[in-house]
């Protein structure tokens, strides 16, 4: 079983039209148990502040295919060294931290809608190469579209 780390845009990306298609496949597969979810102390603040119906989207995922995970020291160094290295600038320290903890803890893939600074080539390729220089694994990084087949 794969397990995926969700970022917080995911969650919102289930209410987006451009979105919801794909966010529910996907979701309606974690309910499955097709994919294991591992959740971060970061998603859940980042989604403190949300409507209700996207708190409670993440509030209803089965806690039998959720790993919670807090943020460590490591995942903050981990996120300071892709800014260090210019991956992304200082403002999107949040979106950093979301690849550090995914890469610490060993996800499958990172999934997100966010394209500006997480789901981008280039960014992508800069986070990967800060992993591969602090011996860290290669992280997939993909939207819930790129992660699914659909099925009619």
């Amino acid at each position: 079983m794969e397990r995926i780390y969700l970022d917080t845009s995911v969650f919102g990306g289930y209410f987006e039209p451009e979105f919801e298609l794909w966010t529910k496949i996907l979701f309606d597969k974690i309910r499955e148990g097709e994919f294991r979810i591992i959740f971060s102390r970061l998603t859940d603040i980042e989604l403190q502040p949300a409507p209700e119906r996207v708190k409670q989207l993440a509030g209803d995922l089965p806690e039998s295919m959720i790993e919670f995970i807090d943020i460590s020291d490591q995942a903050l160094e981990l996120a300071g060294q892709y800014i260090e290295e210019n991956v992304v600038g200082k403002t999107s320290q949040s979106d950093c931290i979301h690849i550090a903890l995914a890469t610490l803890h060993n996800a499958d893939i990172l999934v997100s809608w966010n394209f500006k600074h997480i789901v981008n080539m280039h960014r992508i390729r800069g986070y990967n190469s800060v992993n591969y220089k602090l011996g860290h694994k290669i992280l997939e990084i993909r939207t819930p579209r790129e992660i699914l087949e659909y099925e009619d």
